[in-house]
């Protein structure tokens, strides 16, 4: 896979901002790169093309048509026959078909009915469908399923893009996370190099006893160990993120391994979501991408019904045509010179008409399920992220109580160590406790952050951002 250097976010972040280092990728640039470059959401575009033309060939059944029939038969230098045929047609919205055409046929085996003046003749009618196929038939409903997949294309793209954005931000927050908790990890085995440093030299100094240095020693590696744990962890989040960053021509791009992302992020999401939870619940589900979705496959089986219905219907078709030997003006056609027909037919038992109507009704009811089911879903799911939402803010309060509180005993201990009061073994302890709780801290804001997202992409308004 083509890989680029990272110089083009370089350039985009110099000129961003100017309060933040030029490494530090910030959710709202990487958003930005992903719904101008990722290639499903170019892919997502498709969905509303192929739908338009989708619409665009079913209006071609509206189309006016013109057809030309010629037949002629000349066997041992005798003239059969010679059949001329043209007509143009226009299809109405009812079902409804104006007509006019023009005949000429000659020949010594001629058809008698088929006789024309020696200039042909004209005829102008229409066709029309007394009872089925008159309010709704295959054309119209066509047309208009392809009006509502048209529509339907834009909220499934709206959906996929939604989805995308939200797969992004959850990993851009993850890769936060793990920055963050590398971060906890090589502060805590800088302090523990710090302190194995002056344990040996209290050592040697005669204050301290070997053991202590051995201490300082388990420890330190100990923290080396889940520093080293925490990077895999770090780089492998950010190879993941930097899946869904691209530039122009479907080219992918590879975050280096100074880039390092917005720290501050956990704490203005509702800033970059552009949301408060007071705001969002305020939602109407009616106007969510899902339910909108359902209610047109709805309007859709309700066409197909209403065709169904249509099939039960007796085929009566009418035909009316006035006939002229000349078109020189419009009184050449006169009601006295016509021709018509009627067709009629209709299936005895009607089992294959009503049974499609069954399974019509059928599915229709059960796409009524389906919305409501999908409606009380969307709002026990909505009720659920707003208590998560609740819990995660008091737990951060709690948090930064335990953490200062655990950050004030690991500084007595120290100071009571160095008066040779306490000893490294419970330092050591009291910042494994301080170490969880920071872990417990950034884990927290990252839930907070990741159940706030959620709750937009669960209204389908992240790709409004």
């Amino acid at each position: 896979m083509k890989k680029l250097p990272f110089l083009y976010l370089f350039i985009s972040f110099i000129s961003f901002s100017q309060n933040k280092p030029i490494n530090t990728l910030s959710l709202e640039e990487s958003l930005g790169y992903v719904k101008k470059h990722h290639p499903v959401l170019k892919q997502a575009k498709l969905i509303t093309n192929t739908n338009e033309a989708k619409l665009m060939k079913a209006r071609g059944a509206f189309d006016p048509k013109i057809a030309i029939d010629y037949d002629r038969k000349e066997f041992k230098d005798t003239d059969y026959y010679k059949n001329l045929t043209s007509t143009f047609k226009i299809p109405t919205w009812y079902g409804i078909e104006l007509k006019a055409s023009y005949e000429n046929n000659s020949g010594q085996f001629l058809n008698p009915q088929s006789k024309t003046p020696k200039n042909g003749l004209y005829n102008v009618g229409v066709a029309i469908p007394l009872a089925k196929n008159l309010f709704i038939n295959k054309r119209m409903a066509t047309l208009k399923q392809a009006k509502l997949y048209a529509k339907q294309g834009k909220l499934e793209q709206q959906l996929l893009i939604n989805t995308i954005l939200f797969n992004a931000i959850d990993s851009y927050l993850n890769w936060t996370l793990y920055y963050q908790q590398h971060t906890i990890y090589k502060d805590y085995y800088t302090n523990a190099q710090v302190r194995l440093k002056n344990v040996i030299t209290s050592f040697k100094a005669g204050d301290k006893a070997a053991v202590d240095t051995l201490e300082a020693s388990i420890n330190l590696k100990s923290r080396k160990l889940d520093l080293e744990k925490a990077n895999i962890k770090y780089i492998k989040s950010k190879l993941e993120f930097s899946n869904y960053l691209w530039i122009n021509d479907n080219i992918p791009m590879e975050l280096k391994d100074e880039m390092i992302p917005d720290v501050t992020t956990f704490s203005k999401m509702d800033v970059l979501l552009k949301s408060t939870a007071n705001a969002i619940v305020q939602n109407n589900l009616n106007d969510h991408p899902k339910v909108k979705l359902l209610e047109l496959k709805r309007r859709n089986l309700e066409i197909n019904k209403q065709l169904k219905v249509n099939n039960l219907l007796p085929k009566i078709d009418f035909q009316y045509n006035l006939l002229s030997s000349k078109v020189d003006n419009l009184d050449a056609f006169n009601v006295s010179n016509y021709k018509n027909s009627l067709q009629v037919s209709v299936p005895l038992f009607l089992r294959k008409s009503r049974g499609e109507l069954k399974l019509a009704k059928l599915k229709l009811q059960d796409l009524n399920f389906e919305i409501s089911s999908t409606k009380t879903s969307l709002q026990n799911k909505i009720n659920a992220i707003r208590q998560q939402i609740v819990s995660y803010e008091k737990q951060k309060n709690i948090l930064e109580d335990l953490v200062n509180g655990y950050q004030k005993i690991v500084k007595s201990e120290e100071r009571k160590f160095s008066l040779g009061e306490s000893s490294l073994f419970l330092i050591n302890y009291r910042e494994v406790k301080l170490i969880e709780s920071n872990l417990k801290e950034a884990k927290n804001n990252y839930e907070y952050a990741k159940t706030k997202s959620a709750l937009i992409q669960l209204l389908g308004q992240l790709n409004t951002l």
